[in-house]
């Protein structure tokens, strides 16, 4: 399990050969948004509307993917920018299915826009650091592939996303994992072992958070204790102990919310009562549940004791994105990504979406981290609740402004 030394979370959604970040150190491939660059567009303010639509997808998308057996974690705004990319280019049934899955009832086009006003909008300090970038690659070989300007521009405007024409060679492969590694603040070396022959595109969106806590663990803080892994062995850990101010209780779990440094985001914890399988909990959460259970909080001291932990997580998201509504995406014959551009040896599909977390928490704060490659706490007596994370648990990053899960995973074990 790798320890991160800079920031930990980086998403990666494939379509077909696809992937979406920003701009890369020494790429030699043509950078055809130079000179243009974003033109001004009109976003859209998170509201409810939004907000509800997008807790949706991150808990129905966590749902498909968790491993209940091992340790899961998704970002669901890389995997929902790295999409909302890709539908740019989508048309007649191949978009309505994905706007249904990325949007609910919302259009791509105030998609885009809502999309647009809730990246701008969201906090980056000093202590409490978020980056996002995308860009899109694809191969330049100008009688086999033909991209509309329009889909390029489109993804330029609302997510700043750089295009990059390239013979997609070993100098591709080069550029690529250099962007990946400079996006990802070195976290992340590559995302790309080799360039399949059928790829055409790369879509990919890099997603770095790093924070430290509100009130940073002391030596004094850490005490050994023992973790009840999901098969029921013991594990012995460090449990970092601190009184928080935020009790959750959703009925069939309990938890806390912990802030990190300038209240901006928090992490959010939720332990299954006893005798309530974690499978069985994951399956029955829901986007406006989780919303009222975070803005339910109660504020009364909670005696919490978390322990430390590091994992990285990789899943093909191909068959979950199906099932949540969007089959047409990946098939070759029925996709239909016309207004991404035109292939002479056939139809453009989604091939693989592979998305990339991975996440570090201790005394100091957190790291985690997400690419998505689409290829394409008186004198008063008040009751203490206490929290004790010692069996398997859901957790969460959350945007404080809007309660929305920028990470979202669970805890099923503590390697070594």
């Amino acid at each position: 399990m790798p320890i991160w030394k800079k920031a930990l979370g980086i998403l990666l959604l494939g379509v077909l050969a696809f992937q979406l970040a920003a701009c890369a150190p020494r790429v030699q491939a043509a950078d055809l948004m130079a000179g243009l660059g974003a033109k001004p567009v009109e976003g859209k303010e998170a509201d409810a509307n939004f907000i509800g639509s997008a807790a949706d997808f991150a808990l129905e998308l966590f749902k498909k993917t968790v491993d209940k057996e091992e340790n899961s974690l998704v970002s669901p705004l890389s995997v929902l920018l790295a999409l909302a990319m890709t539908a740019n280019g989508a048309d007649t049934q191949t978009l309505a299915e994905m706007e249904e899955v990325l949007g609910g009832h919302i259009p791509l086009a105030e998609l885009n826009e809502y999309l647009y006003s809730y990246v701008k909008t969201l906090p980056s300090a000093k202590k409490a650091k978020l980056t996002i970038a995308n860009s899109i690659w694809f191969r330049d070989e100008a009688a086999r592939l033909t991209v509309e300007r329009d889909f390029l521009q489109r993804n330029a405007d609302y997510y700043g996303a750089a295009a990059y024409k390239s013979p997609f060679d070993k100098q591709t492969l080069a550029d690529i994992n250099n962007w990946v590694k400079k996006n990802t603040d070195g976290m992340i070396d590559s995302i790309l072992e080799e360039i399949a022959e059928d790829a055409v595109m790369y879509l990919i969106n890099a997603i770095v958070f790093e924070a430290e806590w509100e009130r940073i663990y002391t030596e004094y803080d850490i005490r050994e204790g023992f973790f009840t892994a999901l098969d029921g062995s013991q594990q012995k850990v460090e449990f970092m102990h601190s009184e928080e101010s935020a009790y959750l209780d959703d009925g069939r779990a309990i938890g806390f919310i912990k802030p990190y440094a300038g209240n901006l985001y928090s992490f959010a914890a939720l332990l299954p009562n006893e005798g309530v399988d974690l499978g069985d909990y994951i399956a029955g959460l829901s986007g406006n549940g989780f919303l009222e259970t975070i803005a339910g909080a109660q504020s009364t001291p909670v005696a919490a004791a978390l322990p430390k932990f590091s994992y990285d997580y990789r899943i093909k998201m191909n068959e979950a994105l199906k099932i949540m509504g969007m089959p047409r995406a990946f098939s070759s014959r029925e996709a239909d990504f016309s207004k991404l551009g035109q292939s002479s040896r056939g139809n453009i599909f989604i091939g693989e979406v592979l998305h990339k977390t991975f996440i570090q928490v201790d005394e100091r704060g957190t790291k985690a981290g997400a690419v998505t490659k689409v290829e394409m706490n008186d004198e008063a007596y008040i009751e203490t609740k206490s929290v004790v994370l010692d069996r398997p648990f859901v957790f969460a990053i959350i945007d404080n402004a809007s309660n929305l899960p920028l990470f979202i995973g669970s805890l099923a074990e503590i390697g070594d």
